[in-house]
């Protein structure tokens, strides 16, 4: 059924039940300790648990060491081979479009700039991009990934945070809801996954519908991992649609620290482009992404490259026809994607090494050697709510 103002009250009254007893555990042990030295040593799947690990994180960890039951891993191929095709372009839109949104939210930015999120954009915009290509390798839920790690450690921060705020009476759950709520798990979702989808589909990226669907059903399998009840959880784009409208509407608006959050975000990638010249585009692409009224929000200056951006998806219409026609122009486009997600990654980490790896095999390697017409090209759904 469509969610309502009702149903979505009782989501931003609800945490995760699994992480917030092991975390609120350790903590009433004297675990912690012990707990965070030893996590350091738990990133892949299927390796030895170290010696000493507090019980009641061994029983997390196994808890939570598989995907759920119902995962259609024909699906997740799919997603895994759109995500090889696009990377680039899911990385763009998870920059200018997918971040800045989560700024829009008042209680959401409050709560970044509370855990000291203000100062750190580049981490958390590297852990992004991290976390998103750990879920797209072939292996993502074999034994030696770093997927499922990752999940169960974000997990737990989420679980760690809502108790130090309300152990230190940091945040009003009254008028704010729980922090890192369900309500707000999905809606991150949703800007992780159906507004992705926007914007590739706004820069004028070509994708199939069963591209799109099979990208959306991976964001799906991620929040099972991350503790989100899935009984809440959107289960088609149609709906998923009417649920990021609403939730928008219940929580969006302008706030001091989004705009902090954004100009920081801006800062970072001038930072990344060579030069100056170019600099106002990462505005602009931001404003293009996500509309005039929310960049007003954010204060995004208005440029003159305003008008230029918007020559974006004409571009983009350009290469993806190079690629379509041309064998070495489709490698020359996969290797430019493969070296430019490097880069934006390498830069936000100021060149210190992480431990993830793009695909770097062909298209022809994953068996996407046919383009699909045209004529098929995703169409968002419609706004739900008017």
């Amino acid at each position: 059924m469509p969610h309502t103002d009702a149903s979505m009250d009782a989501l931003r009254l609800a945490g995760d039940e699994l992480a917030d007893a092991t975390v609120a555990a350790l903590f009433e042990r004297g675990e912690v300790g012990a707990f965070n030295t030893l996590m350091r040593y738990v990133s892949t799947a299927g390796a030895p648990l170290p010696d000493g690990l507090p019980a009641v994180a061994r029983e997390y960890l196994q808890a939570t060491s598989a995907p759920p039951g119902w995962v259609d891993w024909e699906e997740m191929e799919k997603a895994r081979l759109f995500f090889i095709d696009n990377n680039v372009h899911i990385s763009t839109a998870l920059s200018f479009a997918s971040m800045p949104a989560c700024y829009l939210v008042p209680h959401v930015a409050r709560l970044l700039s509370t855990t000291h999120g203000l100062k750190y954009p580049s981490k958390r915009m590297a852990e992004t991009g991290q976390f998103t290509v750990y879920l797209m390798q072939p292996d993502a839920f074999e034994a030696g990934s770093r997927f499922i790690p990752a999940a169960q450690k974000v997990r737990l921060l989420h679980a760690s945070i809502r108790h130090h705020l309300k152990r230190e009476n940091r945040w009003d759950a009254t008028s704010l809801g729980v922090p890192i709520c369900q309500e707000d798990m999905i809606g991150g979702q949703m800007f992780f996954s159906l507004l992705v989808l926007d914007s590739l589909h706004r820069l004028g990226i070509h994708m199939s519908t069963e591209g799109a669907e099979a990208y959306y059903y991976a964001w799906r399998v991620v929040g099972a991992m991350l503790g989100v009840d899935q009984d809440a959880v959107p289960r088609t784009l149609e709906e998923a649609r009417h649920f990021l409208d609403l939730y928008m509407i219940r929580h969006m608006g302008p706030s001091q620290e989004g705009a902090h959050l954004t100009q920081q975000l801006v800062d970072l990638y001038e930072e990344v482009v060579p030069g100056t010249f170019f600099d106002p585009l990462v505005s602009a692409l931001i404003r293009h992404l996500i509309g005039d009224t929310c960049a007003d929000w954010l204060q995004l200056p208005r440029t003159a490259w305003d008008t230029a951006v918007k020559a974006v998806p004409h571009l983009l219409g350009v290469l993806e026809t190079i690629e379509d026609r041309s064998p070495l122009g489709a490698w020359a486009l996969d290797r430019l994607g493969h070296l430019t997600t490097i880069l934006e990654l390498s830069s936000l980490t100021r060149g210190r090494v992480m431990h993830y790896a793009i695909p770097e095999q062909l298209r022809s390697e994953y068996g996407i050697t046919d383009t699909v017409p045209r004529s098929h090209r995703w169409t968002p759904p419609a706004p739900s709510i008017i």
